[in-house]
């Protein structure tokens, strides 16, 4: 009997130490988990310093003095993006390669959120015809996480307009069309295909694939800037949206 009870004791002890580990390794895992999800969303909200440097708050588009500002800190800069009422509000930049900008933030620090930023194949002074820009799908709708949104008829219908500045021009965006692609779609993803200043065949491409689209007169000849973003539950599914560009000054 002597023996069971200190079997029974040792067994007792066995099962608190299991248990133990066990809650011990939850509650690193639980941390684990908030640390991973604050790191991912970090950065992917403007803090009120970056903001500071948002152009056009004066109201006067003829000058976007704070980009040249911003520009100064990073080169990469080329210019400000704003989709109106969304968390669409970023600064733009450029990185030698599409990979550059991933998982590093305008300052050029990591961040998992990334940057809003231009496709490497496009010209930083918005002249090509077909302009692309990337941000990523955040599911707590920072970045480029309310694209996704313009596939729903009436969100799409109630968010039309934004605003792209750069440091000498500023160029109003009206949005015509939202496509679902995938990551290897040469007609969306190859913003170069299209050197001659003739967007009529991604119009047409965009026409007869659009999952939302609204008749705005884009002709051939108008240039268009398309915002992509990660689908939701597809490992290349993408969602882009199209706007034609108008210079306002």
């Amino acid at each position: 009997m002597h023996t069971a009870a200190k079997l029974a004791r040792a067994g007792d002890r066995l099962v608190s130490m299991v248990a133990a580990a066990l809650i011990m390794l939850m509650l690193l895992f639980g941390g684990y988990s908030l640390w991973d999800t604050a790191m991912v969303f970090q950065g992917a909200f403007l803090d009120s310093d970056l903001l500071a440097f948002k152009p056009g708050v004066s109201g006067d588009p003829d000058s976007n003095p704070t980009l040249e500002e911003l520009q100064a800190i990073n080169p990469d800069v080329l210019g400000w993006l704003t989709v109106d009422d969304t968390h669409i509000d970023y600064p733009v930049v450029i990185g030698d390669t599409d990979m550059e900008y991933v998982n590093k933030d305008v300052y050029g620090d990591f961040a998992l959120s990334g940057s809003i930023f231009l496709d490497s194949d496009n010209a930083r002074d918005i002249s090509d015809p077909y302009t692309l820009v990337y941000g990523h799908h955040m599911d707590n709708g920072g970045m480029f996480g309310d694209v996704v949104e313009f596939v729903n008829t009436d969100y799409f219908a109630s968010h039309q307009t934004g605003t792209l500045y750069l440091p000498d021009a500023t160029y109003s965006i009206e949005f015509f069309a939202c496509l679902q692609v995938d990551a290897f779609d040469s007609m969306v993803y190859d913003p170069l295909r299209y050197p001659d200043g003739d967007i009529s065949e991604l119009q047409n491409y965009i026409d007869e694939n659009a999952v939302q689209s609204r008749y705005i007169g884009v002709t051939p000849q108008d240039k268009v800037i398309g915002l992509s973003t990660c689908a939701e539950a597809e490992t290349n599914g993408r969602v882009v949206i199209f706007g034609r560009l108008d210079r306002m000054s």
